[in-house]
């Protein structure tokens, strides 16, 4: 059950980042470079409030989900803290080696 939200939780998601993408920031939606966005499709209006309506949704899914997958994962996380758990048994620290002592020829 937690996978398939999990996945559903995924796909929500990446729909709703790519939809926020397309969006243009005057609220004209998909007006790449013409006044009527996807052509004869719909008028940039329409286009905008289709995108605001599918980004509400999206989000309202979005936070329902997240509620949902925290809800189900609330009684499966290990009880304490790793502060209490014991230390891990300590080691000894390495010894530098003595510096090499440069020979001098006798002369």
């Amino acid at each position: 059950m937690t996978t398939v939200l999990l996945v559903l939780f995924l796909l929500v998601t990446l729909a709703l980042i790519g939809v926020i993408l397309v969006q243009r920031s005057e609220g004209g939606g998909l007006g790449i470079g013409s006044s009527q966005g996807l052509g004869s499709f719909m008028t940039g209006r329409g286009t905008a409030n289709l995108l605001t309506r599918t980004t509400a949704i999206l989000g309202t899914a979005f936070m329902a989900l997240a509620l949902v997958l925290a809800m189900l994962g609330k009684g499966q996380a290990p009880r304490g803290s790793i502060l209490d758990a014991a230390p891990p048994a300590a080691t000894a620290p390495a010894v530098p080696a003595a510096p090499a002592v440069p020979s001098v020829p006798n002369n």
